[in-house]
């Protein structure tokens, strides 16, 4: 033994061991080691036991359990041995757990027996078995549960549970664990050592183990040869089920169906013998009782109209107690002006039941009159009848037609505004003069109703199926509703009108009724159709000034090196030439790249689309992105699973990325993480209201910043063009104008989310593309371009002679001959006559009459072969195709490098 300090035991090592000693203990190489070091969770008791001992020489026998030995109950003998001051003890010891673990099970039975004797519920018998299952077993969980073999469910109460682990309680499919099912209804009990090995649940031991689970044994139980219950045990590590635990398992499951099986059967044989006496008893007292509560008048009537007997209802409703109307005629009571109507009503109902109730007037003993709404049949020789007072609901009818007639009146004096009612039941409109001359409705027609589908006709088509939507949407509320759309009226003008409408419902809730009033909103809608001219021409304005201020820099910049090549050449100094033919081809460059910015900005520039994966186009951007934006800012992509394609130009998505990226960037100056984030998106007709797009599937790339975020007036200004949050000369402003343009240029959309210290989101919308993405073009380069072919002739068609001359030099430079023309007639001319012409260069915009496209078109008429390649510095996309081409034919869009210019003359010229 070894003592701390203060003289408590602390230690014991082995001094020696004898074989068996691993085996009772799985220790192994215990000798000459120390106890604290071989099992650190040890008991303390054990060391404060033989400390005892050795210091007394007591010798001591006892039993005790080591959780640090894996739950090991053992049974002891000690002694000192040697000299005292050494404190050796002698331990004589062997393994009963096995034993004792049977006398715990023994011990449960009894108590069980003992538990379900003295209970007299089913709910608590299984609680009790399952109580006494888990502390027994040591495992998490417990439950008893009955089945619906056909379902294959399972439906628990309530379950015993310790450790955390979570109750099954509810109802369960047994195929969302395993496929061992099949196990049960043959009767097997089904053993579970293992669920990530077993063949059964290997597939499920993610969902089992979250159910604490891991291994388990559920042990079915049969009624009359049916599958009724199961009896589960289940425990979150592996477990080697012994025998002995299995048959102490069914053992309890048999014992607890058996006595909750007696229970029931007990309570069921109670329940019959009580209940046979209480059903005749009961019948005649809900006779009684339906006849004295009931809420309605109840009246039992003779064939000739002699009441023979009431409820009392009719006292509190109309005053009548039993013996002033009993054996008098309801016709002695009904108002003259009802009597032939009611007479016929009762007649009918002598040869077949009333189910759609009739109201007429009945007096009441004040000599007032009372609406009541009857139904009723003839049986057995009787007229039995129900009645409904239904006054205040003529009454208030009546009060709804007055204020409507009211309000028509007083909207009638109101220009521009009506009032319309809508008989949901019978699909008619009602409306007033006001209405009917806003619409375009026939007077003569409007005060005895049109059909609804007939008003309807009115609407302007593009706006009917959402006013539809709408009025579909809220046909089940009783709240104000309004809708404003545009009217086709008779005379060919288009109106506005702003709908405001309430449903009324019945008593069960179905709409029977809309009401509303209609204004005319047309004068203020053009007023703001002005507005807004007003604000486009205060915007061109601003693109103007912009556009001057940039294009006069770069061209100071372009003039003035050419002026200063000239003057080093009257010099005689060439050295400098190089120097300032760089400065004019950079200010070129980019004067090029904001003429297409501009023109991404208003949807005109020229894209050449392709079918594209957005997520193949992401991850080869990946590397580019990450060197922009540097090491202090996190990058994340998360590309959807099953991406949809998209028809877009892929040059330009990537530069719209790229953008997007960089102001991500600057939004964060000091570090954060960028969230690049692709998905599959279907809008619906409300969506793609709110996105500004026509509804239909999308594919969404998104750019989210952790940065400094935008206040809703600076996201208001974003898109305008030359608008910018950067210092002066860090942003042109047209970032943002080029990404919108080019969304919108390609069938899709941007929207914009922000929150001032918590980041922005962009969003591209983008269509899906029904067809399979084209192949990465990653990877082209240039190469040189080869000489032309004997003979192969190119025409050149442009009415700016600048441009026809660099085009002329460079074909000629590679061997081709060129032929030019200044106009479409002349180029026309060409192509009609016999000369040889392998490719024709043409403009798109050209003066004669004819745009490139038609020359191009009508040319092949003659030579069906032609290739072209079209020049454009801006075309509408309608006149090359909208992006969608003929074979043979491409674009090539000003300001163009020269050897990509013949670069693209010999691919068309050498394709086949």
């Amino acid at each position: 033994m070894r003592y701390d300090d203060q003289g408590r035991p602390a230690d014991y090592r082995f001094l020696e061991v004898n074989p068996a000693f691993a085996q009772h203990t799985g220790l192994q190489d215990a000798a000459g080691r120390w106890m604290r070091n071989l099992v650190p969770e040890h008991e303390q008791y054990w060391f404060d036991r033989y400390a005892a001992i050795a210091r007394s020489g007591q010798p001591a026998r006892f039993e005790y359990t080591a959780q640090g030995l894996g739950g090991r109950h053992f049974e002891v003998y000690a002694y000192r041995t040697g000299q005292p001051g050494k404190h050796h003890v002698a331990i004589l010891f062997s393994d009963v757990s096995a034993r004792k673990r049977e006398e715990m099970r023994r011990a449960a039975l009894f108590a069980l027996n003992d538990r379900l004797a003295q209970l007299d519920d089913t709910a608590s018998m299984t609680d009790a078995a399952c109580t006494i299952l888990g502390e027994t077993l040591d495992v998490q969980l417990v439950g008893y549960g009955v089945v619906d073999a056909e379902a294959e469910t399972l439906t628990v109460e309530r379950d015993w549970t310790t450790g955390g682990a979570p109750s099954l309680a509810g109802t369960v499919q047994f195929r969302d664990f395993g496929s061992y099912i099949e196990d049960f209804k043959r009767g097997d009990t089904v053993v579970v050592r293992d669920a990530r090995l077993d063949p059964r649940t290997r597939d499920f031991a993610a969902a089992l183990e979250a159910r604490s689970a891991r291994a388990f044994v559920n042990t079915p139980v049969f009624e009359r040869g049916r599958f009724v219950a199961l009896q589960y045990v289940s425990t979150a590590f592996p477990r080697d089920w012994s025998e002995d635990e299995l048959l102490f398992i069914r053992d309890v499951a048999g014992r607890t169906r058996a006595a909750t099986a007696r229970v029931q059967a007990e309570s069921a044989l109670r329940r019959l013998a009580a209940s046979l006496e209480q059903q005749v008893q009961a019948r005649a007292r809900e006779l009684d009782r339906a006849w004295e509560l009931s809420q309605e008048l109840l009246v039992v009537a003779l064939p000739d109209g002699t009441i023979d007997a009431i409820n009392p209802m009719w006292t509190q409703v109309l005053g009548y107690e039993a013996p002033d109307i009993v054996g008098t005629s309801f016709v002695e009571f009904t108002h003259p002006d009802d009597l032939d109507a009611t007479l016929g009503v009762f007649a009918g109902m002598l040869d077949r039941p009333l189910t759609v109730p009739y109201a007429y007037r009945f007096r009441h003993k004040d000599g007032s009159y009372r609406w009541i709404a009857w139904t009723g049949a003839f049986n057995d020789g009787k007229v039995y009848a129900a009645g409904r007072d239904v006054t205040v609901e003529r009454q208030r009818e009546k009060a709804l037609r007055d204020a409507e007639t009211f309000t028509r009146l007083a909207l009638n004096s109101v220009g521009g505004v009506g009032a319309w009612s809508a008989d949901l039941q019978n699909g008619i409109y009602f409306c007033d003069a006001a209405i009917g001359e806003l619409y375009g409705l026939d007077p003569a027609r409007i005060a005895d109703g049109i059909p609804i589908a007939e008003f309807f006709a009115y609407i302007h088509p593009e706006d009917l199926p959402l006013l539809k939507a709408e009025i579909a949407r809220h046909l089940s509320s009783d709240k104000e509703m309004a809708w404003e759309y545009r009217l086709q009226h008779p005379d060919g003008r288009v109106r506005s009108v702003l709908s405001r409408w309430r449903n009324h419902h019945d008593e069960h809730g179905v709409a029977v009724r809309r009401t509303g009033v209609g204004i005319e909103t047309t004068g203020q809608r053009n007023l703001e159709e002005q507005l807004r001219q007003a604000q486009k021409m205060e915007a061109v304005g601003q693109l103007t000034g912009g556009l001057a201020h940039d294009f006069n820099n770069l061209l100071a910049g372009i003039t003035g090196a050419l002026d200063l090549m000239q003057m080093r050449m009257r010099q005689g100094r060439f050295g400098d030439l190089e120097r300032y033919m760089t400065v004019a081809q950079g200010a070129a460059r980019r004067a090029a790249a904001l003429t297409h910015r501009l023109l991404a900005f208003s949807r005109r520039q020229t894209l050449d689309p392709k079918p594209t994966d957005v997520n193949r186009l992401v991850s080869g951007m990946e590397e580019l992105v990450r060197r922009t934006i540097g090491p202090q800012i996190a990058l994340e992509t998360v590309g959807a699973v099953g991406l949809w394609p998209t028809l877009i130009d892929p040059g330009q998505l990537e530069n719209s990325l790229l953008n997007l990226c960089i102001n991500a960037r600057d939004a964060m100056p000091d570090g954060g993480r960028i969230t690049i984030e692709t998905a599959n998106k279907w809008l619906d007709q409300a969506a793609s209201i709110v996105h500004d797009i026509p509804e239909g599937q999308y594919l969404s790339l998104c750019v989210t910043d952790t940065g400094t975020g935008m206040t809703p007036d600076i996201v208001a200004k974003v898109f305008e063009p030359f608008f910018t949050t950067k210092p002066i000369g860090e942003g042109t402003g047209l970032g943002l104008s080029m990404i919108h343009g080019f969304a919108r240029q390609s069938g899709g959309q941007v929207r914009i989310y922000s929150e001032v210290g918590q980041g922005t989101t962009v969003c591209l919308y983008l269509p899906r593309h029904y067809g399979e993405a084209g192949a990465d073009d990653a990877g082209r380069g240039r190469t040189e371009v080869a000489r032309a072919g004997q003979g192969e002739t190119v025409l050149v068609v442009d009415d700016e002679p600048s441009v026809r001359m660099l085009v002329t030099e460079v074909l000629e430079d590679l061997g081709y001959t060129a032929i030019e023309a200044a106009d479409s007639v002349a180029g026309l001319k060409v192509l009609q006559s016999d000369a040889r012409i392998d490719l024709l260069v043409t403009d798109v915009g050209l003066p004669g009459g004819m745009n490139g496209r038609q020359m191009a078109d009508a040319g092949r008429e003659r030579r069906p072969g032609l290739k072209v390649l079209f020049i454009t510095g801006y075309a509408e996309n309608s006149l090359i195709g909208n992006g969608h081409l003929k074979p043979g034919m491409q674009v090539l869009t000003k300001p163009f490098a020269v050897d990509l210019l013949g670069a693209k003359i010999k691919e068309l010229i050498a394709a086949r």
